[in-house]
């Protein structure tokens, strides 16, 4: 689980990078980091950046929060 960390106000209100959504999307799947930078060809804590990115710019406050904002914004289908 990854700790709370206030978003900086520079991220706050930003729209998610391409990257980002790719992550989200596969979040939205059910997979886990290690099976997200797998996939993506990333290592665990690029994916685990992506993610810490997208809770502040979609102030979300977990990766489900996160999913259901991004269906919302039609960010991911």
């Amino acid at each position: 689980m990854i700790p709370f960390t206030p978003p900086s106000s520079r991220e706050v209100g930003q729209d998610p990078t391409a990257r980002e959504i790719e992550v989200l999307q596969l979040v939205s799947d059910g997979l886990v980091n290690r099976e997200i930078g797998e996939r993506l060809f990333l290592s665990e804590e690029t994916v685990k950046s992506h993610v810490r990115h997208l809770l502040a710019k979609l102030q979300a406050r977990s990766r489900a929060h996160a999913v259901a904002v991004g269906f919302r914004r039609g960010l991911i289908a």
